[in-house]
């Protein structure tokens, strides 16, 4: 059989394709066009269970010894050094928890837990960011009408006798150490040990519910209920985001504007001249993702 076109009287039927090879259907007249070739998308990466339990217990850990010494040394020192000493200690121990996961299970890939930013991201974050106002939002109506309790978790940040330093500090923590740091547990190690154990959909709603009430704080008590509440709704749209993206660029950029955009509205006295029930209103809703 030729590898050249058949004539036009050749008669209708499958002939070797001169232009790629392989097959090619001829109706007698002309060639058939050619089918587009659907590549079936690549399977989301995962890590062992045990890589998320051990993120979340690492996490744990470190949040409880971090805050604990961090009151420590603010009795004898300014309280922006008891800050840093909480927030070094709280986060350091979980990026070496995911440096671990790296080498062991990821094959000395950051990727392996999403590290992975592209230009895009600056698009995709600003959306993802949307999404997960519009889904607290969402949760905020939940919580309104069903009288849950809520407190919010940014009343010490407009705190009158907070210093400059202090509050530049948390922005500093907030913005950048926070996003970075949260992302890559929870949507980089958690919801990929996860994956490993059971399907998209349970796997981010559970990460999302983790990730909303590792926020508690039992000074706040019944109130930790709405806020883990709200921030969980958060956790799941972060979640479906970068298991949508196979990356947490986009989270970690999302994550970043929605803590510096509640910052910016708190610290900006906006709300301080609010009617009274708005400012009741966005008070509750602006609650930082940060641990």
């Amino acid at each position: 059989m030729s590898t050249f076109p058949p004539p036009t009287t050749a008669p209708a039927g499958w002939y070797p394709d001169p232009t790629n090879g392989g097959t090619r259907y001829f109706d007698g007249r002309m060639w058939a066009p050619l089918q587009p070739v659907f590549e079936e998308r690549e399977a989301h990466p995962h890590l062992p269970l045990a890589a998320a339990i051990g993120a979340l217990g690492v996490l744990l850990g470190s949040l409880l010894v971090g805050r604990t010494l961090g009151a420590l040394v603010a009795e004898v020192a300014p309280d922006v050094v008891g800050f840093a000493v909480a927030v070094m200690l709280g986060y350091g121990p979980s990026v070496a928890w995911a440096w671990y996961v790296v080498r062991r299970w990821g094959g000395g890939r950051p990727s392996a837990v999403g590290v992975k930013f592209r230009w895009a991201d600056l698009g995709w974050g600003p959306l993802t960011w949307l999404s997960a106002v519009a889904c607290q939002l969402v949760m905020y109506g939940v919580v309104v009408l069903f009288h849950i309790p809520l407190a919010s978790n940014v009343e010490d940040v407009s705190d009158p006798d907070i210093t400059r330093v202090y509050q530049v500090a948390t922005i500093v923590a907030a913005v950048v150490a926070a996003p970075l740091v949260e992302e890559l547990i929870f949507r980089g190690v958690v919801l990929r040990g996860f994956l490993s154990r059971m399907g998209p959909v349970p796997a981010i709603a559970l990460q999302g519910v983790i990730f909303g009430f590792a926020h508690s704080d039992p000074t706040r008590g019944a109130g930790n209920l709405g806020l883990g509440l709200i921030l969980s709704a958060v956790g799941v749209a972060l979640g479906t985001s970068a298991y949508l993206m196979r990356r947490i660029g986009p989270t970690v950029v999302a994550h970043a504007i929605f803590n510096g955009v509640v910052l910016a509205i708190i610290l900006s006295g906006i709300l301080d001249d609010a009617d009274k029930e708005l400012g009741h209103i966005a008070g509750w809703l602006a609650a930082i993702p940060m641990l």
